[in-house]
């Protein structure tokens, strides 16, 4: 019998979690010398990104006031 509610959560790695693990794993085979500040670049670059994006929408909303 079901309860009539449906969960669905997305859960996962996403690409920028997994873009990481690859260069890691690419770092650690040294197949790729770069430094590992490029290595973990796709977690940074993705949180300057969410940080632009708070920071876009902040400036927003007090232009609007």
């Amino acid at each position: 019998m079901s309860s009539g509610t449906s969960s669905s959560s997305s859960g996962g790695i996403g690409f920028t979690g997994l873009l990481t693990i690859v260069f890691i794993v690419l770092k650690l085979l040294h197949k790729i010398a770069w430094a590992w500040w490029l290595v973990l670049s796709p977690l940074w670059i993705a949180a300057a990104i969410v940080l632009l994006v708070i920071l876009a929408i902040i400036v927003i909303a007090v232009v609007k006031r």
